[in-house]
């Protein structure tokens, strides 16, 4: 029998159990919206962390736009998943101009999320978090990107992912944690009883909570 979760804040709560070890860190919870700054929110409220969000964005193949071949990140660091783009005999003038289309639409989330380009990444401990990972196309350009910011440590954590992502992960990343690594895969919705869209409006509210909690400190110092 698979694991279900009953929904995003029930797999954050059974997450959180597993990065109690993390409190000491004060790490940066990193989510990627939408579903994963709902897992985010609830991880960064159990451990007492600031909550931000990194927004990558999946490359559609030609004509079937849900099948990624990568993902790209805001500066254009980019993931490529080559054996769908082999087995598809991708042409590169498509990837360079999917990719070039998708950084539009990534800068218009970024913005609109979070305000702001500009990350303070450096030497802390990063925790990437999204509601599951599927063909693991924007949590390995999250990664890449994370990287680049030369973080102290990085952590990835998601309820779900089929097992041979988790071994590509562990190849990356400092510390790996999921709960569930099905053989069988097909989508990451198959492991929740309710895997409702997020909306830009929800993922607007969660992120002014913890811009107002970082105004006041700033404003009690």
């Amino acid at each position: 029998m698979q694991l279900v979760f009953k929904d995003r804040i029930d797999a954050a709560k059974k997450l959180v159990e597993k990065l109690e070890w993390l409190r000491a860190e004060e790490p940066i919870i990193l989510a990627i919206p939408r579903g994963g700054v709902v897992t985010g929110d609830v991880i960064a409220d159990a451990l007492n962390a600031k909550l931000d969000v990194v927004v990558p964005r999946k490359l559609g193949a030609p004509y079937n736009p849900e099948l990624a071949i990568g993902a790209v990140m805001h500066d254009g660091t980019y993931f490529l998943n080559h054996d769908i783009i082999d087995a598809l005999d991708v042409p590169r003038q498509y990837i360079d101009g999917e990719i070039a289309a998708q950084m539009k639409e990534v800068e218009r989330r970024l913005m609109l999320f979070r305000g702001s380009k500009e990350y303070d990444l450096e030497g802390k401990t990063v925790v990437l978090v999204d509601d599951g990972i599927a063909t693991g196309a924007t949590i390995f350009a999250s990664i890449a990107w994370v990287k680049k910011q030369k973080p102290k440590k990085l952590v990835i954590a998601a309820p779900v992912a089929p097992r041979d992502a988790l071994e590509r992960l562990k190849e990356v990343a400092d510390e790996v944690v999921i709960i569930s690594t099905p053989v069988l895969f097909g989508a990451v919705g198959e492991f929740y009883q309710d895997f409702a869209p997020v909306s830009d409006d929800e993922v607007q509210d969660i992120m002014k909570k913890y811009k107002h909690e970082k105004s006041i400190k700033h404003y009690n110092l």
